[in-house]
C-alpha cells in the first residue's frame, strides 16, 4: 500500500492553528483530526481551548471529546486511531488535516513507533505512592542517576514522564536514552505535509497566551475544575489534570494560592508548554515555517499544497 498523504498544521499553543484550520477547510475538502492530548478528554472544554460547537459542527473534527478523564490513551492507540480515521477520510475523498500542538503525537506520526514495554499498573501503581509521599522531585533526582540523559530532558514537574523513564529502567534493566539509541522504529506511517505556525516574536504569543488565560477564567474555567473535583475520582497524578491550567486550578481550589497567583502561575506554565512545543518544532526540518503573526498564513499555505498537487474544492 501506498504511504497516505495528509497535512498537518502545528505549532505552540496559543498560536492560531484552529483558525488556521477551519480557513483552510473552506478551501479544501478536509476533516481535522486533533492532534492534541487535552482535547480527547470530556467535560474539559474551556481549560482545553476546545474548538466551540459551531467550530466543530463547521467541519467534520475527529479525536475530540473520545474519552473520560479518568482513562488513560496511550500514544500508540493516538497512532492506531489515527491510521484508520486517515484511511477512513481518504476514502470518503476528503484530505486528513492533522491540527494541534502535542508534539510527541506528531512525532509518533512522522517517525514510527519504537517497541518499548508497555506501562506495567503495578509500577505505576507504587511510583504514585511515592510521589504522594515524597514529590515528584525525589523521582526525578532518582532519575537523574540512573539515566542522567533523559533526566537532563524532563522538567522536574514532568510527573507523566519521569515515571515512564523509570518505569522502563525497572521493566528493561536499561535507561531510556539507550534504548532509543538502539531503536530500530518503523517506516514512517504517513506522508505527512506540514505546517508549522511559529511567532516572529515571542512577546506577542506570550501577550495571545495571558490573554487567553484571562477569557478562559471569564468564561468559567474554575467552575469546570470545580465540577471535575466533584466528580471524586480524579487527582492531580492522573493525565487529564496534569494538562497546563487544570492542575494550577486544581492547587488554587484547594487554598495552596490566591487568585493572583493561579492567574500568574497558569500563564507561566503556559509559557513553558510553548517552549516545550518550539524546542520540539525546531528538531522537524521537513516542517514549513510560517509566521503565526502575519495576516497572508492561509494564502501562503494554498500556494503551497498547490505546488504539492492539492486541489481547492
Amino acid at each position: 500500500m501506498m504511504t497516505p498523504n495528509v497535512i498537518a498544521i502545528m505549532g505552540p499553543t496559543a498560536s492560531g492553528k484552529t483558525a488556521a484550520a477551519l480557513a483552510l477547510a473552506q478551501h479544501l475538502p478536509c476533516e481535522i483530526i486533533s492532534v492534541d492530548s487535552a482535547l480527547i478528554y470530556r467535560q474539559m472544554d474551556i481549560g482545553s481551548a476546545k474548538p466551540s460547537a459551531a467550530e466543530l459542527a463547521a467541519v467534520p473534527h475527529h479525536l475530540i471529546d473520545i474519552i473520560d478523564p479518568a482513562e488513560a490513551y496511550s500514544v500508540a492507540q493516538f497512532q492506531t486511531d489515527v491510521m484508520e480515521l486517515v484511511q477512513q477520510i481518504s476514502a470518503r475523498g476528503n484530505v486528513p488535516l492533522l491540527v494541534g500542538g502535542t508534539m510527541m503525537y506528531f512525532k509518533v506520526l512522522m517517525n514510527g513507533l519504537g517497541d518499548l514495554p508497555p506501562a506495567n499498573l503495578e509500577i505505576r501503581a507504587r511510583l504514585d505512592a511515592e510521589i504522594a509521599a515524597n514529590g515528584v522531585q525525589s523521582l526525578h533526582a532518582r532519575l537523574a542517576l540512573l539515566d542522567p540523559i533523559t533526566a537532563t530532558r524532563l522538567p522536574p514537574g514532568d510527573t507523566q514522564r519521569i515515571q515512564r523513564a523509570l518505569e522502563v529502567i525497572e521493566l528493561t534493566g536499561q535507561p531510556l536514552s539507550t534504548l532509543f539509541a538502539q531503536q530500530t522504529t518503523i517506516e514512517p506511517p504517513l506522508n505527512i505535509h506540514a505546517f508549522s505556525l511559529e511567532p516572529s516574536e515571542r512577546s506577542v504569543l506570550h501577550q495571545r497566551i495571558a490573554q487567553r488565560f484571562d477569557v478562559m477564567l471569564q468564561q468559567g474555567f474554575l467552575d469546570e475544575v470545580c465540577a471535575l473535583r466533584a466528580r471524586g475520582d480524579l487527582n492531580l497524578n492522573m493525565p487529564s489534570m496534569r494538562c497546563v491550567g487544570y492542575r494550577q486550578a486544581w492547587e488554587y481550589l484547594d487554598g495552596v494560592y490566591d487568585l493572583a497567583e493561579l492567574r500568574e502561575r497558569g500563564i507561566i506554565a503556559t509559557r513553558q508548554l510553548a517552549k516545550r512545543q518550539l524546542t520540539w518544532l525546531r528538531s522537524m526540518p521537513e516542517r514549513i515555517v510560517l509566521d503565526c503573526l502575519q495576516p497572508d498564513v492561509i494564502q501562503t499555505m494554498l500556494q503551497q499544497l498547490e505546488r504539492w498537487n492539492y486541489r481547492s474544492k
